[in-house]
């Protein structure tokens, strides 16, 4: 099997561009519709690395249809059905194939649903020195990657490109969408979560927190958009790698972009750590390869 082209940036010119992201570039059909391109793309830190990771697009799209496709009776998401290569250029479909969704267009709610069943990353910085996590009190005595009471929503506001996204408390998001809706997105990201992480437990896996972003339809109903428990949104864990992580106080082994910020983090440049603003330090081919390999792996698992 030969190695997946990588794909840095898309060059459509069939549609028009609206925007590109961190890693998905977005393309306008008609003024209802959205082409949903997953660029190869990786961002750590909030700042894009020069390098793409093979393939990662393409399983980022896959994995997202799969759950797409397990918790539709949970909440209604932004797909249409209609098969992406159909709104492009012959020429263009080797640029999207297997790694575009063709979705509806929404007004975005402004708020990252955030949802944690283990306490790390931020949330375990945070509950160092409050022990609690965006206003939501936590017993004492947790440790690094400790399994939660019961899941918790730990929203963050929506920064602009090349900023980092902000904790915010619930109070904040009633601010901003109301109370109504800020109890439907907390209650319904919270259910997505549980019954993602029961299907990954099955398989293996554990899903330690994940966010999850929301657009309202021409009706005013709460969609399910952009991507969804990738691991690029979402902090996997094997099972198997847990319990001595855990016990050491150390953070697991996970399928995601960790190992390259583990690599960031202890990279030199002339003598100095990097500062996290771009450029990025240039990545070694070994860990594009088993950056690339992680993400094969959680789809793997994930989907047998």
């Amino acid at each position: 099997m030969t190695a997946p082209l990588a794909l840095h940036t898309s060059a459509l010119t069939s549609l028009p561009l609206l925007a590109r992201g961190k890693v998905r570039d977005n393309y306008a059909v008609g003024d209802d519709r959205i082409l949903m391109v997953a660029s190869d793309r990786l961002s750590a830190f909030d700042v894009i690395m020069g390098e793409p990771i093979p393939g990662k697009g393409v399983l980022l799209t896959q994995m997202a249809l799969f759950w797409f496709d397990k918790l539709g009776h949970l909440c209604p998401n932004h797909l249409t059905g209609e098969a992406p290569e159909s709104v492009v250029s012959a020429a263009e479909i080797p640029q999207i194939k297997d790694r575009s969704m063709l979705v509806k267009r929404l007004k975005p709610i402004p708020v990252e649903a955030v949802v944690r069943g283990y306490l790390a990353g931020s949330g375990w910085q945070e509950y160092q020195q409050t022990q609690s996590v965006c206003g939501v009190p936590l017993p004492a005595g947790l440790k690094n990657a400790s399994p939660l009471p019961e899941p918790i929503f730990t929203p963050a506001a929506k920064a602009a490109m090349g900023e980092h996204d902000e904790n915010i408390r619930y109070e904040q998001v009633v601010q901003i969408v109301g109370a109504e809706l800020a109890a439907q997105i907390r209650d319904t990201s919270i259910a997505i979560y549980q019954a993602a992480a029961a299907i990954a437990r099955e398989r293996g896996m554990i899903i330690a927190d994940t966010k999850f972003e929301f657009g309202l339809d021409a009706d005013g109903t709460l969609v399910l958009m952009d991507e969804v428990l990738t691991p690029d949104s979402s902090r996997y864990w094997p099972v198997e790698g847990y319990d001595a992580a855990f016990a050491a106080g150390t953070n697991p082994p996970s399928y995601d972009k960790q190992f390259v910020r583990d690599w960031l983090q202890a990279v030199r440049i002339h003598g100095k750590p990097w500062d996290k603003t771009p450029p990025a330090p240039r990545l070694p081919q070994d860990v594009i390869e088993k950056t690339a390999a992680k993400y094969r792996e959680a789809l793997q698992r994930l989907t047998g």
